[in-house]
């Protein structure tokens, strides 16, 4: 096997192991010791990996914090407003779409809202934002206010969405990962996305370049549930690969 193609392997396989012994790694790979310490040393040094006692691990520290709807808003704007706009192009007039809080997937209102569609969504701002817009059927579930997202959650009041039959569900998150899947920093968020993602007959990711590799409190889906991820900038050969196996297509914003 091609080195470089070697190495994307390995760091794929300890990504989704989440710690594993050299010797496991020999096994797996069919290589030296000699060599898959070489292999251990050059993921190591790009910062992604620690080196623990007979192998190797995934560096834990990249947990994403919940930050205010404003902090995050200022952040990567112009790549949001492509994202928001790609995602935008895969809603049609009579869809029944549930739009995620969150400072990108707000950002698809300007590209939908001419179109004649019923939205369901827990964003403040989202709603905010649709009233001008008559042909925009609003729906919300209401529960309980985060104030730092602008967004309603709840754990308990969430019955009524059994009640819908979502098209499309455009999904925000803090972080993602193969090995932590689609993460949320928000415990009162986390129960109404996954219902969401189960209830939905495609789910798109909205996430940009900065997300990739980090993970929330909570995971709220795998990644493989994911039918269309949605970003500005083509992922590692890691998520390409992972993409593929998966059947999950990827849009990158331009």
């Amino acid at each position: 096997m091609i080195k470089d193609k070697r190495i994307n392997k390995i760091e794929e396989y300890i990504i989704e192991q989440k710690s594993v012994s050299l010797d496991e790694l020999m096994t797996v790979f069919n290589v030296s010791k000699n060599t898959i310490r070489r292999d251990v040393q050059e993921l190591v040094e790009k910062g992604d990996f620690k080196k623990v006692y007979g192998g190797v691990a995934v560096i834990d520290d990249k947990r994403a914090k919940l930050e205010s709807f404003h902090d995050r808003q200022v952040r990567n704007q112009s790549e949001k407003e492509m994202i928001g706009k790609a995602a935008a192009n895969h809603v049609n007039d009579g869809d029944i779409i549930f739009i995620d809080s969150g400072t990108t997937t707000i950002e698809m209102i300007e590209y939908i809202k001419q179109k004649e569609v019923t939205i369901i969504t827990n964003s403040l701002d989202f709603i905010v934002r649709a009233l001008p817009y008559e042909n925009l059927n609003v729906i919300t579930a209401g529960g309980i206010l985060e104030r730092k997202t602008n967004s309603f959650g709840s754990l308990k009041y969430m019955d009524i969405l059994n009640a819908y039959n979502i098209n499309k569900a455009f999904m925000a998150s803090t972080g993602i990962s193969l090995s932590n899947g689609v993460t949320n920093a928000s415990p009162l968020e986390s129960e109404l996305k996954a219902s969401i993602v189960d209830r939905s007959s495609e789910v798109f990711l909205l996430v940009d370049h900065d997300k990739f590799d980090k993970y929330g409190l909570m995971t709220y889906c795998r990644l493989d549930k994911i039918d269309y991820l949605v970003t500005d900038i083509t992922p590692s050969e890691v998520y390409q690969n992972y993409a593929e196996k998966n059947d999950i297509q990827l849009v990158i914003a331009e």
